[in-house]
This record gives C-alpha cells, sequence and structure tokens, in this order.
C-alpha cells in the first residue's frame, strides 16, 4: 500500500501488503482496513468531523468533539503543519473483534520541512452501536507519547532584525536597544497564582484577560514568556516579579532608530502584529509576540529583515524532560538592507526647510503645515533624499521606545492632535494642485500635436477672455510678445490659458492623454512606500464624479494645473527628471543593496516604466523654456540663481505657485534639474501655503542643490 487515498478520491479497501492470520475465529480485516484508511483519508484533509465519525462511542464520550478538534489543531499549529502523507504496513489482529494497523506519517511543514514517524499503530474495534469497525482513539494516536501526558514543544530560534543602512553605510535602524523579557513557571510561583497574575497585569501593563490565556494554554512546568518590560520598570519593580512570580529575566534587542527623525516616513516603524496576521507568522515559525514591520521599509522589507526563524520539534515529557526529537532546521539568516538615501543629503535637506520655516515664523510660517523634498538620480531613478516635513520620532512609534515609555507616550498623544499631519508622507502620499509647474505638459502637448507650433507668437496681455470666462495674468501688465519656451520662462498664464482652449478644441482628450503619458494620474511605481495615485480629469471624470458636463472651462484650469488637478511631489520630481532625461521615466528607487556582512547584492538596478512618446524635437522647446528660467533676466527664478556657483552648471526649472482651496495661501513649487547639458539630478520643493513659488520654493532649491554639487558652504 503505498500511502493514503488523494484528497479527491473516494475511499475504497486496498489489500494491505501483510494480512496476519490468527487461530481465532476470522475477522473481516478488509472492512477493518476500509474504516482505518477512512480515518486516514480523513486525517489528511483535516477534516476533524469525518475522523471524530469514525472514531468509537466510547473514545467520543471520553472527549468531546471540541476538544478532539483543537488538540489536532493545536498539534497541526506547533508543527506548521501543511500536509502529511500515511503509508500502511501491516494489519494484524489483536483480539476477538479489535485489530492493529502499522503504519508511518510523514510530514510536510512549512518550517521544518519533513520528517517521518515510523512504526505506529492503529487500534480498531467493532463498535457496538454501530455493528462496524472504528478506531478506539486516544490522543496517542497523534504521537504515541501523548498517551503518558508528553506534549509537542516547538523551540523557536528567531532571529534578530537585521539592519538598515544609507547608501554610505551608515545606520538608520538597529537592534541596539535592550528591553527585558520576562518569563515565569507555574510549579515555581511561591504564593498563589492570582497574587502572580495580578503582580503581571501591573507591571507589565497587559489586560487581565492576555495573561489568564498565557495560564491557561501552559502546563505547569511550562516556561510561560509573559512578554517585555522596559529597562527603567525593570529596575523599579523586578524584585516584585521575583516575589510573587519568581520570575527570570533575560535580555533581549529591540528596534532603534539613531537618527530618531531624520527619515520616520521612510523607515517607517515596528510593532506587534494585527490579530489577522498572528496565525501567518505562528506557522512561519514566529509567535504572536513576534515584532514585524508595520509601515514604511521595515513593512515592506519585513520578510527580507527578520529572515526566518529555526527550531526544534520535540515531545517532551510531563516533566519537562525532553523524550525525542521530531525534527530540527536551521535559522535563515535575515538580511540588511542599504537605501539609495543619503542620509547627510537629507539631514541637510530637512534642516535647510526647518531653518525656512524659523526664518518665515512671522510671515507664511504662520500659514504653512508642512513641506515636501525630492532629490531623485534621474539617471538610475534612485531616491537620494526623500523629507517630508514636520517630522516626527520614529523611535516613539515603536513598542519597545528607546525614547522611554512616558516620552513615547508624550509624542503620540502630540501626533494624534497636532492638525499638521506630521504623520503623513507627503512627497508620496500628500495630494496638491500642481499650479504652473503642470504647464510644462500643455507646451510637450501643443509642440508634439502641432496645436500650437514651437514658433507661433502669441501677445500676453496680461487677460484671457473667451466667452463669459475671463481670467488674469499674476504679471497685470502682460508679458509681451511669447512662444511656447518664453512662456514657459515667465510663467504666462493667458498664453497657457490658451493652450487648454485650443487642446481642448482639438479633442478634450487630449491634455487628459499627455498628463498620464508624462507620469500622473496613477503611481510613481515606487515599491517600498505607499503611494497616492492623484487626480487627472478628464470629461468623463468629471461627469461620473462632479456630475457635470466637460466644458472649455475645465480645460483652461487644467492647463495652469488647477481644478481637479492633483499630484504628488514624488510624480512631479519624476515627469521634470523625465523632461531632462528626452522622456523617459524610471522607476524610483529605495532599496540599493541586500545581503548580510560583505556578501551583499546590488539591487537598485535602473529600470524604464514609462515613456512621454513624443516628436523628435519636441522636448528642445520645452528643455529651452525651463532653463531660461534661471538665467534669462524675465525667467520667474533667474532672481534666485544669480551670482550662484550653479549658473556654472546650467540649472532649469519651474516655479509654481498653486491656488489651494479657501482663503489660504497658495503652495509653492519649484522643480527642477541640473546640470543643464549632462542631467544628473532632479531635485523638487514644495511648502504648503507658503506662497510663490520663487520667493519660498526656488531659493531651497539653490540651497540643496548648491549643497549637492559643492558640499556645505556654512
Amino acid at each position: 500500500m503505498a500511502g493514503c487515498l488523494p484528497a479527491n478520491s473516494s475511499a475504497r479497501p486496498q489489500r494491505l501488503p501483510t494480512l496476519v492470520p490468527s487461530a481465532t475465529a476470522p475477522v473481516d480485516l478488509e472492512a477493518a482496513q476500509r474504516s482505518g484508511m477512512l480515518f486516514f483519508d480523513a486525517w489528511q484533509r483535516q477534516d476533524f468531523v469525518e475522523m471524530y465519525r469514525l472514531i468509537s462511542f466510547e473514545s467520543q464520550e471520553a472527549v468531546p468533539f471540541d476538544g478532539f478538534k483543537q488538540v489536532y489543531e493545536n498539534a497541526h499549529n506547533e508543527m506548521t503543519l501543511q500536509t502529511l502523507l500515511i503509508t500502511p504496513r501491516s494489519l494484524i489482529r489483536i483480539a476477538d473483534r479489535m485489530v492493529s494497523m502499522s503504519y508511518d506519517v510523514t510530514f510536510s511543514t512549512t518550517l521544518l520541512g519533513e520528517f517521518t514517524d515510523s512504526g505506529r499503530t492503529l487500534t480498531l474495534l467493532i463498535d457496538p452501536r454501530v455493528n462496524d469497525w472504528r478506531v478506539a482513539w486516544s490522543i496517542g494516536d497523534i504521537f504515541p507519547e501523548m498517551a503518558n501526558g508528553a506534549y509537542l514543544q516547538f523551540e523557536s530560534k528567531i532571529p534578530g532584525r537585521a539592519n538598515i543602512y544609507d547608501r554610505n553605510g551608515e545606520v538608520l535602524a538597529d537592534q541596539n536597544w535592550t528591553v527585558v523579557r520576562v518569563n515565569v513557571v507555574k510549579d515555581k510561583i511561591p504564593t498563589d497564582i492570582s497574587t502572580c497574575m495580578a503582580s503581571l497585569v501591573t507591571i507589565m501593563g497587559r489586560t487581565p484577560e492576555v495573561i489568564e490565556a498565557i495560564f491557561n494554554r501552559s502546563g505547569q512546568n511550562w516556561v510561560m514568556d509573559m512578554g517585555v518590560i522596559q529597562p527603567d520598570t525593570y529596575y523599579e519593580r523586578h524584585l516584585e516579579l521575583e516575589r510573587d512570580c519568581a520570575a527570570t529575566f533575560s535580555q533581549q534587542p529591540a528596534r532603534r532608530y539613531p537618527y530618531d527623525s531624520l527619515m520616520p516616513h521612510i523607515l517607517g516603524n515596528v510593532g506587534y502584529p494585527d490579530a489577522d496576521e498572528v496565525e501567518t507568522l505562528i506557522r512561519s515559525g514566529f509567535n504572536s509576540e513576534t515584532i514585524i514591520g508595520k509601515s514604511g521599509v521595515e513593512k515592506s522589507m519585513d520578510e527580507v529583515l527578520r529572515g526566518k526563524p529555526g527550531g526544534r520539534l520535540s515531545l517532551i515529557a510531563p516533566g519537562g524532560d525532553r523524550l525525542r526529537i521530531l525534527s530540527e532546521v536551521s535559522t535563515q539568516i535575515p538580511e540588511s538592507i542599504w537605501l539609495t538615501i543619503d542620509a547627510k543629503l537629507q539631514e541637510y535637506v530637512l534642516r535647510s526647510i526647518g531653518e525656512a520655516y524659523l526664518e518665515a515664523a512671522s510671515s507664511w510660517g504662520i500659514t504653512s503645515k508642512g513641506a515636501s523634498a525630492v532629490v531623485l538620480n534621474l539617471k538610475t531613478g534612485e531616491i537620494l533624499a526623500l523629507v517630508s516635513y514636520p517630522t516626527y520620532s520614529g523611535n516613539a512609534l515603536n513598542p519597545f521606545p528607546a525614547v522611554g515609555r512616558e516620552v513615547a507616550d508624550q509624542v503620540q498623544a502630540q501626533l494624534a492632535e497636532d492638525p499638521s499631519l506630521p504623520l503623513l508622507n507627503r512627497p508620496t502620499l500628500g495630494v496638491y494642485p500642481a499650479g504652473s509647474i503642470y504647464k510644462v505638459i500643455d507646451a510637450t502637448a501643443i509642440t508634439d500635436t502641432g496645436v500650437i507650433p514651437p514658433d507661433e507668437k502669441y501677445m500676453c496681455t496680461g487677460v484671457w477672455q473667451e466667452g463669459n470666462d475671463r481670467r488674469f495674468d499674476w504679471f497685470p501688465p502682460g508679458h509681451g510678445i511669447v512662444s511656447t519656451d518664453t512662456a514657459l520662462m515667465q510663467s504666462c498664464n493667458p498664453f497657457f490659458y490658451t493652450t487648454g482652449f485650443r487642446l481642448n478644441a482639438a479633442d478634450p482628450y487630449l491634455l487628459p492623454e499627455y498628463s498620464r503619458r508624462m507620469g500622473l494620474g496613477s503611481p510613481t511605481g515606487l515599491r517600498e512606500l505607499a503611494e497616492a495615485a492623484g487626480t487627472i480629469p478628464d470629461p468623463e471624470w468629471i461627469r461620473v464624479n462632479r456630475g457635470l458636463e466637460w466644458t472649455f472651462s475645465h480645460a483652461v484650469s487644467m492647463a495652469i494645473g488647477q481644478g481637479e488637478v492633483e499630484v504628488t511631489p514624488l510624480q512631479m520630481t519624476r515627469l521634470y527628471a523625465g523632461i531632462a532625461a528626452d522622456g523617459v521615466l524610471m522607476r524610483p528607487l529605495l532599496i540599493r543593496e541586500r545581503g548580510i556582512l560583505d556578501q551583499r547584492t546590488f539591487v537598485a538596478n535602473p529600470e524604464e516604466n514609462g515613456n512621454f512618446e513624443v516628436q523628435p524635437g519636441t522636448l528642445d522647446v520645452v528643455q529651452r523654456g525651463l532653463c531660461k528660467v534661471t538665467t534669462e533676466t524675465y525667467g520667474t527664478a533667474s532672481h534666485i540663481f544669480r551670482r550662484s556657483p550653479l549658473l556654472d552648471l546650467g540649472v532649469c526649472g519651474k516655479t509654481g505657485t498653486a491656488q489651494s482651496a479657501g482663503d489660504a495661501p497658495p503652495h509653492a513649487w519649484f522643480a527642477s534639474w541640473a546640470p543643464r547639458d549632462d542631467p544628473q539630478v532632479a531635485i523638487l520643493v514644495m511648502v504648503e501655503n507658503a506662497g510663490d513659488g520663487s520667493a519660498v520654493a526656488a531659493p531651497l532649491v539653490r540651497r540643496i542643490m548648491e549643497y549637492y554639487f559643492f558640499g556645505p558652504f556654512e
């Protein structure tokens, strides 16, 4: 007999290799075999209802179904069982109405692989209630030793969480903070159990229900893991736990972020698993107390950072002695992660934004709730800095905070009430009107389609009107005669109102189509952090979401990045990087390397995941206009970059002043790249409700770019 029946087969009697005869009255061995095989088949399918039906009435009286099911489920969970294969060996009569079936079981498990338990026996008897063969079941049919009170124990060897580094090897997350784990054994408790449990509830900070559940599922001699406490709690209260519970203690490394508030939006935090995550963790060899990644890179790279537990599955006698080892497997060492982020650059960008807020404390600093900055290697897609301001203490959100529990509780309370939403990762999840930095899309669309040829002249008077739709320029006198590139340079609104109107007349879907082709309206493809898609409206979107018919006014508003347009700072950085790279869009990358010590694998392989797909020469017009923004007299940021050493390299970019809802000041944008002739890096800054992009965002970009190319001047 090769094994028990497949799960999708109907059970049928099969001849065993050895049917041992007996001198006593004959019994129907094939009927006995049939019942045994049905029981094995049900076990293979983990059909506990069918298994229970096939055990004798006497066995059912001794063990209710819920208890029967529970012992199997507990055993399966302890060994992380996936499937099992049963191989019958022989059937022998041992009494007038009783037989013994010998068999082997091969268990396939998630963590321990396969192991075989050989030479087992299953006893069957004729149950008078049904006058048929049934299994004379006991708990020893799971493992024989369990009949004498032994229990399964999986001793997990959970590896420590691996480190996270910046691109240059600076430690961003490690395990150099230590907490204290508390263990208790019931039989060693010197007082009554209720006194011990009361102390555990008070000192451990856990509910009575949680403590009681640990006690209820543990044997008298089991070492019960009660959880962890902070070092200061240990120093103050460990004598009480020793007195009431005979508790023992061990040190446990915990997560720490040495730079604390430098990049919590990137790194994220760790914590206890949610209820729906526990079962999967347990079956992977972890436990319900395992600390896992909850947000940021800690979450997206969680399986890499925590590795895979090893361990040993044993049968333990009631007195605690190990009877035998069923299987053992080595730990899979976790891998560390090296980010693409440059910690020193990240620190400089964050400090620059913080200082700008201090300097503007009596002006735009009053109205602005936050800011974003992105520095992107436009050739590879590597993110070199990703700053969300304001920031917060990353250590305060971990379950064993390196800043201390009291400080962490205060920080968390403040974060919950802070109207500036420090927890929001603004570069990837903040959505805003793009304002004038959107105009590059109009310029690309009109040039590529020929709706407005590059050399066509336009008189920018400062006023634009079509029918009853009358709009004004930010510069009331107007900019005079412009063409596409100089309109970009001076950010002439009437010119771009015209582009929106004429594109809409040609096809209302043209401008939305170019917007999406250039990377807006969908995530950028960043794998490690959550992203907002933003919004690029079109006639169908307006009809479905606003209940309105699309008009040219929608297109005119869209042409200057207003109306229903919503973008993220990372999307716009990638878009400008794409313009500099002649229409190629790269997937933003955040993980540079992974590995163990010096055995590292480079994973930041450049990946093109989009293309503008425009006619040759189209982007020359757009690039020319953007490179004049910082150099020509009427360029909207020329006064900011005047006398900067960056002009020798060439800086190309666009200012943006995006109107926000209500009476709040506009959002200030500046998107850029450099050098002009050999683009290497794209840098964007967006400051919420801070006013003019050239006055607020452009100076920050200049400061960051000068640091990037020339180092600090301070």
